[in-house]
C-alpha cells in the first residue's frame, strides 16, 4: 500500500485523530470547526484509500477498529513530528520562545521540577511550560505520540516500552509519615503491624511505589491496610496526614518542607525512589525541552549535594 502517492492528505490524519479523541464525528467536526457532512465525507475518503474501516459506532460512541488503532498510532506520530519540527525551527530562530510539556508523577517531582522550571524561566522568560500530573501509565501514550515532551519523577520499569528511554537524576528515601500528635507516636517502638490499625493514604495500585509498599507488607506477613484512601495528589496526601490520623508513605523532601507531616520511626526496607526523566527513544527534544533537561540535571546535582550534607551532619568538622 503506497501512502506517498499524494492522495493521503495531512487533513486526513488530523481528522482521524480528532474523531478518535472526541469519540464521535459530530464532536470532531465541532472541534475542527467543520460541518459534519464534510468530516463524514473525508473519513470515507481515507477509508476508501486505505481499503479498511477505521471506526465503528457502538454504545460507547465512535471507536477505532483494529485497523483504526494501527493507523492512529502512525497518524499521531506524524502529527507529533510535524509539531516538533515547527517548535524546533521556532526555537532555532528565536531561542527565547517555545513550549515544553512535562508530565509529573506523585513521587519525585516535588523539588527538582519546580527548581528546574524556575531556572528555565529565569533564562528564557518567553518559554511556556505546561505541567500535567498523572500516573505513569497515563503519560506513556502521550510520550509516544508527542503530546508530552518528557516525564519527571520516580523511574518506572519500561522493559515493555521499547520506544522510551530514561535518564537517572538522583535517589531519595521514602518515609512513613503522620501528623505530630498521631496516636501511633505514644508507642515506644511502633511496628508496621501496629500501624495497620490506623487509616492510610497510599498511591494507586498501578504505581511503582504502591507495588514496593505491598511487597514490604507481604514480607512481614501483612496485608494491605483495610482502612484506605488511594490518591496521587501529593498536596491532598499531605493535607489528609495533617488533618486526620492517616498514615502515608512520602518522599523525604515532603517531610522537610511541611511541619505537619513528620516521619515515623518505622523503616521501609528497600523502598526508595530513583528520580529521573523518561523520554522518547527516537524523537529529538525540542530546544525548550532540551534546556529544561539541562536544568533538571543541574538541580539534581545540587539536591544530591544538599541531601548528602544533611544526612551526615558535622562530617566536615570531625574530619
Amino acid at each position: 500500500m503506497d501512502l506517498l502517492s499524494g492522495r493521503l492528505k495531512l487533513r486526513h490524519l488530523v481528522l482521524v485523530v480528532a474523531i478518535a479523541e472526541h469519540g464521535s464525528v459530530l464532536r470532531a467536526a465541532e472541534h475542527l470547526h467543520l460541518a459534519q457532512p464534510a468530516v463524514t465525507r473525508s473519513l470515507r475518503e481515507v477509508e476508501t484509500l486505505l481499503g479498511v474501516e477505521l471506526f465503528t459506532r457502538g454504545p460507547r460512541g465512535t471507536v477505532p477498529t483494529v485497523f483504526g488503532e494501527a493507523f492512529l498510532e502512525h497518524a499521531r506520530g506524524v502529527l507529533a513530528e510535524l509539531r516538533h519540527a515547527g517548535e524546533r525551527l521556532t526555537g532555532l530562530a528565536d531561542a527565547a520562545v517555545g513550549t515544553v510539556t512535562v508530565g509529573t508523577l506523585l513521587a519525585g517531582s516535588g523539588v527538582l521540577l519546580p527548581r528546574a522550571i524556575a531556572a528555565l524561566k529565569r533564562d528564557r522568560p518567553g518559554v511556556t511550560v505546561v505541567v500535567r500530573e498523572a500516573t505513569f501509565d497515563f503519560h506513556v501514550p502521550r510520550l509516544l505520540d508527542g503530546g508530552t515532551d518528557l516525564v519527571v519523577g520516580r523511574l518506572n520499569p519500561i522493559d515493555d516500552q521499547p520506544g522510551l528511554r530514561q535518564i537517572g537524576l538522583c535517589a531519595e528515601p521514602v518515609r512513613l509519615v503522620a501528623r505530630p500528635g498521631h496516636p501511633a507516636r505514644t508507642a515506644e517502638r511502633p511496628t508496621l503491624a501496629a500501624l495497620l490499625a490506623h487509616p492510610w493514604v497510599l498511591p494507586l495500585e498501578q504505581t511503582s511505589l504502591r507495588r514496593e509498599l505491598t511487597a514490604v507488607f507481604r514480607a512481614q506477613g501483612l496485608g494491605t491496610p483495610e482502612n484506605l484512601v488511594e490518591c496521587t495528589s501529593i498536596l491532598t496526601v499531605c493535607a489528609l496526614v495533617r488533618e486526620t490520623d492517616m498514615i502515608a508513605a512520602l518522599p523525604e523532601h515532603a517531610t522537610a518542607t511541611d511541619p505537619g507531616v513528620v516521619p515515623l520511626p518505622v523503616e521501609l526496607p528497600g523502598v526508595h525512589q530513583e528520580i529521573g526523566v523518561t523520554l522518547p527513544e527516537r524523537r529529538r527534544l525540542t530546544p525548550s525541552a532540551h534546556l529544561l533537561l539541562q536544568h533538571l540535571r543541574r538541580e539534581a546535582e545540587r539536591y544530591a549535594e544538599q541531601y548528602t550534607a544533611s544526612a551526615v551532619p558535622g562530617q566536615g568538622a570531625g574530619a
